[in-house]
């Protein structure tokens, strides 16, 4: 007997929720989130999750409420009898922390692996983790989407000829080359240094794009620094045009403001996160059916294999 269905949604992605609800075919399921006068957050769901395959969704961005909101909305979910509790967290928050690079730092991925699965998670399913290495972090599977799966259809879509895609950086090259797969393309590397976070001191490309439509690929945009210092590197270089893939729309501080006046055609997104604000050059891509058909495929007990990275 197959167990009865049921997702809800915590504050930060309360309307991605309800669109990915939709795409499955039922409503998101009723929960509270009580906020006391501290500030402290108690979940409490509102209808009987006993025996049932429940799902989660909650991107932890801005990460640390978020993060705490997650892990109470699990362990509520654990002790009112639930069968599986699946977290469905389409950004992963201090995804970027997941290694020491220097000394006497903490490795901020790894703690929050281990928060989600100490409070009793059974699956995790997420999308386009800053490194893949990440998912070794959890002992629970986890299904790792692509985002390209929504994105790459939209790319195609205009019909650009000499088509090119960039790495905004070195870190990206095998992302930006699985993309470009797609397409039968090649790519170029804009190489960065950095003296500090969030500050670029240099950057150079590798590689030719005279006259080539060029399409830059990552999977966070955070305070906009790289991609927009890279877009106007390609057009000095000779691009005809640049526009960006993005899957994380972080876009912190001065974000959109550069956006808005950068050389950029268009910055392509999902809805991993709410946008704040609109912006005329930001295009939303939904990532609800692909995270409805994944649900699907893990409740009927068949491959997602497609659907991951």
């Amino acid at each position: 007997m197959s167990q009865q269905v049921k997702i809800f949604a915590g504050n930060a992605s309360h309307e991605l929720g309800e669109q990915i609800a939709a795409a499955y075919g039922m409503q998101l399921g009723d929960l509270s989130i009580q906020r006391f006068a501290d500030t402290e957050l108690g979940p409490s769901f509102n209808e009987s999750v006993r025996g049932c395959a429940v799902f989660l969704i909650q991107s932890t961005n801005p990460p640390a409420e978020n993060l705490m909101e997650l892990a109470l909305m699990v362990d509520a979910a654990k002790r009112a009898s639930a069968y599986k509790v699946n977290v469905v967290m389409p950004y992963m928050g201090y995804a970027r922390q997941d290694r020491k690079d220097k000394p006497r730092v903490s490795i901020g991925a790894k703690v929050v692996a281990n928060m989600i699965q100490s409070v009793g998670a059974d699956r995790l399913m997420t999308c386009d983790l800053h490194a893949g290495q990440i998912q070794g972090f959890y002992d629970i599977p986890v299904d790792h989407l692509d985002g390209s799966t929504v994105t790459a259809p939209y790319i195609k879509s205009l019909n650009l000829d000499n088509l090119i895609f960039a790495s905004p950086d070195v870190g990206g090259v095998v992302r930006t080359r699985a993309f470009a797969k797609k397409f039968g393309a090649e790519i170029v590397v804009c190489d960065k240094m950095r003296l500090r976070a969030n500050e670029i001191a240099s950057m150079q490309v590798i590689g030719d794009v005279t006259g080539m439509n060029v399409v830059l690929v990552d999977d966070i945009v955070d305070t906009a620094g790289t991609i927009c210092k890279a877009a106007e590197l390609l057009m000095e270089r000779g691009a005809k045009s640049v526009r960006a893939v993005i899957t994380h729309p972080v876009l912190s501080g001065p974000a959109h403001e550069r956006i808005q006046n950068s050389v950029l055609e268009e910055l392509v997104v999902t809805d991993t996160i709410p946008l704040k604000q609109q912006n005329p050059k930001i295009k939303v891509i939904s990532l609800a059916p692909l995270f409805a058909q994944a649900i699907h495929n893990v409740v009927s007990h068949e491959s997602i294999s497609s659907l991951f990275v």
